[in-house]
């Protein structure tokens, strides 16, 4: 992923259709945990599980490697593909479908972007269950291995990062666009 989990994004909007949490559950040099969770009112599992396939919709093209996610696709079955096409021959896999219980559980393996070229494993996983008229995503990323530096100096890089992906996964499934809202602006007084 491009300039991926290095990129510093701002998520000044953590709450998107409803209430939002996250944190890094822990870390240190060889590994960390993170573990964020978004409310999607209204919103069936179903409709979460299928949207998670549909990854070219919500996952935010400035982290992936070719600047376009129409380029990723995930098979939510075991053994599919997180993948990222670049060109005929080219292409990245992100992560492998580990376990696959549709509209409950999806779990890939895999390090992800710069995180590749160490020698670490990442264990990501979207839960969803209904909640409160709608569902809850619970989404961890587990990572441990050796790195350049101490993992626990990626830990806040990478937790922003997949962060503002489960946010634009939740805005993508209640209101059809990922994207942030754009912030109001006051009206000018003369």
């Amino acid at each position: 992923m491009r300039a991926c989990l290095i990129a510093t994004a701002v998520l000044g909007a953590m709450s998107v259709a409803g209430a939002a949490r996250a944190e890094i559950v822990s870390a240190g040099p060889n590994g960390f945990n993170l573990r964020h969770v978004a409310e999607t009112p209204n919103v069936a599992p179903p409709v979460i599980w299928a949207a998670l396939a549909d990854i070219a919709k919500w996952w935010d093209p400035e982290h992936t490697y070719s600047g376009d996610a129409r380029n990723l696709s995930l098979e939510p079955s075991v053994r599919g593909c997180f993948c990222e096409k670049l060109s005929l021959y080219a292409g990245i896999e992100h992560g492998t479908v580990v376990y696959a219980q549709p509209a409950k559980t999806l779990r890939v393996n895999g390090a992800l972007g710069p995180l590749q070229e160490f020698g670490v494993n990442g264990v990501m996983t979207w839960q969803i269950e209904a909640a409160a008229g709608g569902s809850r995503i619970t989404f961890t990323y587990n990572v441990g291995g050796f790195a350049d530096r101490p993992l626990a100096d990626w830990a806040p890089i990478v937790d922003e990062v997949l962060g503002g992906q489960l946010q634009r996964l939740a805005r993508y499934v209640t209101n059809g666009n990922p994207a942030a809202p754009a912030p109001r602006q006051e009206p000018s007084k003369p």
